[in-house]
């Protein structure tokens, strides 16, 4: 049995051809529970903020006496960030 055969399929790249800003998180995350880390960070540089982020959005479930809003919204702002920079620098200077 292979992991991949269970993974999502990108709507925008299989209808449209065209990756999207989360292609690669599905194996770059395999990657991480492999200990693969830094073909998991070439793969999706993402990784390490997205999994931070759902680590904190889990934990703000579990603990309701805490406010992470603040938190939550900078984490996702950064990790947006990361992932603008990474899909240009993968699409427009690595097939320049």
């Amino acid at each position: 049995m292979n992991i991949e055969d269970f993974m999502l399929t990108c709507p925008s790249k299989k209808f449209l051809g065209v990756e999207c800003l989360g292609c690669g998180a599905q194996r770059a995350i395999v990657l991480v529970f492999e200990g693969k880390f830094s073909e998991a960070f070439q793969m999706y540089p993402a990784v390490y903020t997205l999994l931070l982020f759902f680590f904190t959005l889990g934990l703000s479930f579990i603990d309701r006496k805490r406010k992470y809003t603040a938190v939550l919204l900078i984490m996702a702002a950064v990790n947006l960030m990361i992932m603008i920079v990474s899909y240009g620098y993968k699409h427009y200077y690595l097939h320049s």
